[in-house]
């Protein structure tokens, strides 16, 4: 079993998407869940020395598929530790920076 843990940035954008998108619980629950099982989902984003991947996630909200709904952004510390670290909605955000990603896992570790 993979032990999955959250960033205080990932925390933090998941309650300002919870007032706007009341089921994103819902929708990211089986992404952490797949995670969890040891199943690395998505595309990995070239970063570094970082083992870095971007899922996208269907947004039941917006009753749009994957490309207008969320991402998953996720940090793959160890072989049976995984972190997530920000989760936004494509439709708010066109991408995260690698320098965004860089600076919220230097928070994180």
């Amino acid at each position: 079993m993979i032990t999955v843990s959250y960033t205080g940035e990932f925390k933090r954008s998941l309650r300002q998407l919870i007032k706007k998108y009341v089921h994103i619980r819902n929708d990211i629950e089986p992404v952490i869940q797949q995670l969890q099982q040891g199943e690395l989902l998505g595309d990995r984003i070239q970063h570094g020395t970082y083992i870095v991947y971007k899922v996208r996630v269907r947004n039941s909200d917006a009753q749009r598929g994957k490309s207008g709904g969320y991402r998953v952004i996720y940090y793959l510390k160890q072989q049976t530790d995984i972190v997530l670290l920000t989760v936004y909605s494509k439709s708010e955000q066109a991408d995260i920076s690698n320098a965004e990603i860089k600076r919220i896992i230097k928070t994180a570790t």
